[in-house]
């Protein structure tokens, strides 16, 4: 997309001088859906406003891009390319820097206490038993509550009894320990194919750009292994 034109909706900032068809399709998408293009609207750097570079290296392209709602354009304070971020791509890391305001519902504000009864254990007889007899003792110290006592006092009451029994008879479900996939040998491909690639980024020589096709292969063999 190019400055010289549809400025409400891409404003002055573009990296290019000319839209071709492609940037005029995406400019008519844009204008149809009420959008608006925001990396094109900061004023940075040209290294921090193209997205891919050709495969020669030299050669720079702006065809990845942040699209919001019109009234929402101004929750998006910034945007700007990465290039030194480890992606496994051709194309760079496109960041927004967004303000919002998120409104927190009730029910997400309940604090989740993260306990969980291991009720599989009521299968077994002596448990199931254990269980009642538990169950049995603590609500029968419950029959002589005041009627007139506050109805939420009583509930907590009978809740907090049924979880101590539960936790008492039964113990608490042991969460499943996955095993680490991420290991030392991830963290050296990721730092050797990071530091190939800002060579490739200072120099972009074919033997540069080889090397960073060859560790990158070897990188993804690894991490599907």
């Amino acid at each position: 997309m190019g400055r010289e034109i549809f400025k409400p909706t891409i404003g002055n900032e573009s990296l290019h001088q000319y839209s071709n068809d492609n940037g005029v399709r995406i400019v008519n998408f844009t204008t149809s859906k009420d959008l608006v293009v925001k990396n094109t609207m900061f004023p940075h750097r040209n290294i921090h406003k193209y997205t891919w570079t050709y495969p020669d290296g030299k050669n720079h392209n702006q065809i990845d891009h942040i699209l919001i709602d019109r009234r929402w354009h101004s929750s998006i304070l910034d945007v700007r390319s990465y290039r030194g971020v480890d992606c496994d791509t051709d194309h760079y890391l496109v960041v927004e820097k967004l303000r919002e305001r998120l409104a927190l519902s009730k029910q997400a504000a309940q604090k989740f206490e993260g306990q969980r009864f291991n009720l599989g254990k009521l299968k077994e007889l002596e448990v199931k038993e254990k269980y009642q007899i538990e169950i049995t003792k603590r609500f029968a110290a419950l029959e002589n509550l005041n009627v007139d006592e506050d109805k939420n006092r009583v509930w907590e009451n009978i809740k907090e009894n049924i979880k101590t029994s539960a936790k008492e008879s039964l113990g608490l479900h042991a969460w499943k320990q996955h095993k680490p996939w991420f290991n030392k040998e991830c963290v050296d491909f990721l730092d050797q194919r990071k530091q190939v690639k800002m060579q490739r980024i200072q120099d972009p020589s074919r033997s540069n750009v080889d090397n960073l096709n060859n560790i990158s292969r070897d990188a993804s063999r690894h991490f599907r292994n």
